[in-house]
């Protein structure tokens, strides 16, 4: 009898573990294509400079860029705050893994005791004070019969691996929030320049108009006019340079400097900005190594993970215990063997009704878990749509440089052929002063199209996970 209660309790044993046991869950499925539709104007069939994602910003030939992005990974407090969510997830991760191997505690008691005369079942010949010293040693270990603890700790891994990608992301987005900015800065310095430069041009015309008008030649309306065209080239200029000061103290923060003392030196209009060359083609396999979808996808792993825990615990946990050490009531004779006491014994121990707790938790993971992936397929799609709304603000931004280059050809021909004929006499000033708006426009409108391309080459890079190249060591 006693084998075969042993033989049906390692069969109940066995069919309680296959019960237990839970399928790794699979990532949703994504409509997806094998290379990126858009931006086949802007691509280069051999891109000439080859980048790994851990320095992507190397491809725009920016010394100070570079700098900038050197004093972000080491003093950034955003990143160092990602850095911190990353260590705690690491800790929990321990802090789970600890539960797979024994415990052992000790304790040291030393007491003085009085006794009641009236309490009950007091022994005659018990004394009314004594004393009570031990020293005990606890042992305990939970045998993980149906894998509760390690998936609680592959949900661990999980989520630390998804805080690792998130850091991951983070460094990614601040680099890219930071070339971004630095590039819109170089922007207003080309405008600074170039509107600095039409408020020279504007000087000299008023300087022409003020001795023209006291000779007699212009007349007042023209004077007034010329004069309202500096003032608003004057008030553009403050306008810009209002603007790069707050760009350059969003700079100062994002390397953890502080805005009072920090500046970007404005480059000089000689150095036009370089957009780096795309090559044809991209696969979309790229995306498999942006930050925030390995996040996704460990997210789900974990959300499976926990899944498979709340599902064990409708099955016995089984607990393996030991207590040993020295108790005595005289201290001088403590460490004597008959002060000696232990015990050792399994425990086994099943919940057998629980108003529906464990259904709830069960039901609570799995709607975690399908959050999760449907998580990740957000994540995907919105992914795909960023490299190609990139793609194509990059094409439709390099065929309006195009038209811009030429309008301010056009509007310099323009404003030319005014000056002349009001220096003939053969025009009013007023045609003059709409060909300068029309030609100061043009060169701004000229100058912000190359800001907004490099600007989109950045988002792109940012788009892809970090370039267009795949990583050798990824």
């Amino acid at each position: 009898m006693n084998r075969a209660n042993a033989h049906a309790l390692l069969l109940a044993s066995l069919v309680l573990a296959g019960c237990a046991q839970v399928h790794n869950p699979s990532l949703p499925a994504i409509p997806t294509a094998a290379a990126f539709r858009e931006g086949t104007a802007v691509a280069s069939d051999n891109a000439s400079v080859r980048i790994s994602s851990h320095h992507w910003w190397i491809i725009y030939g920016d010394d100070e860029l570079d700098q900038l992005e050197s004093r972000l990974l080491a003093n950034s407090p955003d990143l160092a705050s990602a850095l911190a969510r990353y260590r705690q997830a690491r800790a929990a991760t321990d802090l789970t893994r600890s539960a797979q191997m024994p415990s052992l505690d000790a304790g040291v008691s030393v007491q003085r005791n009085r006794q009641s005369a009236l309490r009950p079942l007091r022994g005659a010949g018990s004394p009314d004070e004594y004393n009570n010293g031990s020293l005990s040693f606890n042992f305990s270990y939970e045998v993980d019969l149906w894998g509760r603890i390690a998936r609680e700790v592959d949900a661990g891994l999980a989520r630390q691996g998804a805080a690792k990608a998130d850091l991951a992301a983070a460094r990614l987005s601040l680099q890219a929030q930071l070339a971004d900015t630095l590039f819109a800065l170089r922007g207003v310095d080309d405008e600074i320049w170039l509107i600095g430069q039409t408020q020279e041009a504007y000087l000299d015309a008023l300087a022409l108009i003020q001795r023209r008008h006291n000779e007699g030649i212009a007349s007042g309306l023209d004077l007034a006019r010329a004069q309202n065209q500096l003032e608003a080239t004057r008030s553009q200029l403050n306008q810009s340079q209002a603007q790069r000061a707050v760009l350059e103290h969003a700079l100062a923060v994002m390397i953890g400097e502080s805005a009072s003392s920090f500046s970007v030196t404005p480059r000089p209009r000689a150095m036009p900005p370089r957009i780096p060359s795309i090559p044809t083609g991209l696969p979309s396999t790229l995306l498999q190594r942006r930050p925030d979808i390995v996040a996704a996808q460990m997210r789900v792993v974990a959300a499976g993970a926990t899944v498979g825990a709340a599902k064990t615990a409708f099955f016995p946990s089984l607990v393996l215990g030991t207590q040993a050490g020295w108790q005595s009531s005289d201290l001088a004779r403590f460490a004597e063997m008959p002060n000696l006491f232990w015990a050792i014994g399994p425990g086994l121990a099943m919940s057998l009704f629980d108003g529906g707790r464990r259904q709830a938790q069960v039901e609570q993971a799995e709607g975690a878990l399908d959050e999760a992936g449907q998580q990740y397929r957000s994540i995907v799609l919105t992914a795909f749509a960023q490299v190609e709304d990139q793609l194509a603000l990059l094409d439709r931004y390099g065929q309006a440089a195009q038209a811009e280059k030429l309008a301010a050809l056009a509007a310099g021909n323009a404003l030319y052929h005014a000056d002349t004929r009001y220096r003939q006499g053969a025009a009013s000033y007023l045609e003059v002063v709409t060909a300068q708006t029309a030609h100061l426009q043009s060169r701004r409108s000229e100058l912000q199209m190359e800001t907004r391309q490099l600007r989109a080459s950045v988002q792109l890079v940012r788009a892809l996970g970090g370039g267009w190249q795949v990583d050798e060591d990824s």
